[in-house]
């Protein structure tokens, strides 16, 4: 297999005691990408549709620091 990379925005936040719990989804844009496909978000919603990552951070040092609407690439590497 080879790697692969994914581009998920962060669609929630929840807090809770200690740590928080992100939602990310697949980028997408709200109507269309320019025909050329230059849009970088264009050319991963083809390959990656739909994704969807929720998972919690107890990591003191990164709490506080996702952004809702914020993109993160995400590396696949086989381990």
């Amino acid at each position: 297999m080879n790697n692969m990379r994914a581009k998920l925005v962060v669609r929630n936040v929840e807090p809770y005691e200690g740590g928080e719990t992100l939602t990310f989804s697949a980028v997408a844009k709200d109507g269309a990408y320019p025909e050329d496909g230059t849009d970088e978000n264009n050319t991963f919603s083809r390959w990656t549709p739909s994704a969807d990552l929720k998972m919690t951070v107890n990591n003191p040092d990164l709490l506080g620091k996702f952004a809702i609407d914020q993109a993160y690439y995400v590396d696949f590497t086989p381990a």
